[in-house]
């Protein structure tokens, strides 16, 4: 099995609960002017991105804007300089580490959600057994085929029981996949998991929930930013996290103007973000015990090639968090 999953995600790498505290007032910002340049993942659980930037003026910091499609893309621009805080995966501070940068730092997670397999109408997995044969969805080294395949390694289902189809792109891909009926389910994220089943065209699997895994757990992504922005700009990080767990605090309170954002974040229906916004709690729930537990996991199913369990905590510092709180 191990062989199987470092084949899997090579060329992917390559390439508590929830605070309760309120948000408090807007910090003084820098004294002059500043601007963070913020990669943005339009998915679901990151709308509070929408309207960061109308708050961020408040203190004195403009926002430089960085889309991307992809998890690892915004990994990727993180490591490289090329954006100086974004939305990434739960694994990409142990894949940063492995693959020898320590420069992306994590601050806090952002959401968590049920997860179930997304199965093609028509196609019977109601049970674990039934996943035999069955031609699988998955994106290699996303966040959630990790927590797909940390739940499968937790309750002893061989890799190679299912056949494994690699979808390359983003969600929109596994959408026009199952449709076309090249794969019989998926593992894959909001929105597009509920844009498929508002459509008929899917069911949610829910005897096959995939976000309970002790390694990995129900975390769907967290705020990262490059070290040299936390040193080096360090009130206008300050003023963009208080932006954001302000918003964050906002749409988790209002289902409707969560739905509203999402919307607008997303580019998709109100009747798809309405369904996705009822299985999303904004906030997260992401640790420093939490993000052991993966390191090691992921090292020990061969997805990254060294044990970085004992340097995870070098990259993640919840502080900003706590002083806008």
């Amino acid at each position: 099995m191990k062989v199987i999953y470092r084949i899997t995600v090579a060329a992917a790498l390559l390439g508590h609960a929830a605070s309760s505290a309120a948000v408090g007032p807007a910090p003084k910002g820098p004294a002059q002017t500043e601007t963070l340049t913020v990669g943005f993942v339009k998915v679901g659980h990151l709308s509070p991105m929408m309207d960061i930037a109308e708050r961020m003026k408040t203190c004195n910091v403009n926002v430089k804007s960085a889309e991307f499609v992809r998890y690892a893309d915004a990994r990727t621009g993180l490591m490289s300089g090329s954006v100086d805080v974004a939305g990434i995966g739960p694994a990409d501070l142990a894949i940063a580490l492995a693959q020898g940068s320590d420069r992306v730092v994590g601050l806090t997670g952002v959401a968590s959600s049920p997860k179930y397999l997304v199965v093609r109408k028509g196609v019977k997995i109601d049970d674990w057994k039934d996943l035999a044969g069955k031609r699988i969805g998955i994106a290699p080294g996303s966040a959630v085929w990790f927590q797909w395949a940390a739940t499968l390694a937790e309750k002893g289902i061989p890799y190679n029981t299912f056949k494994a189809v690699n979808v390359q792109g983003g969600g929109t891909a596994f959408v026009q996949a199952l449709k076309r009926g090249d794969v019989d389910a998926v593992a894959l994220w909001e929105p597009f998991e509920s844009q498929m089943v508002v459509s008929g065209d899917a069911y949610f699997a829910k005897n096959l929930e995939y976000d309970k895994s002790k390694s990995v757990g129900a975390e769907l992504g967290i705020l990262a930013a490059t070290r040299d922005a936390l040193q080096n700009k360090h009130e206008a990080m300050l003023c963009f996290m208080w932006a954001y767990k302000s918003e964050e605090e906002k749409l988790a309170k209002d289902p409707e103007a969560f739905a509203q954002v999402y919307s607008k974040y997303t580019g998709l229906p109100l009747d798809v973000t309405r369904e996705s916004a009822k299985l999303i709690k904004l906030g997260g729930v992401l640790d420093l015990d939490q993000l052991r537990r993966q390191a090691k996991t992921f090292h020990d199913l061969g997805v990254i090639p060294k044990d970085v369990s004992a340097e995870i905590g070098k990259v993640w510092d919840p502080s900003l968090v706590k002083a806008v709180e």
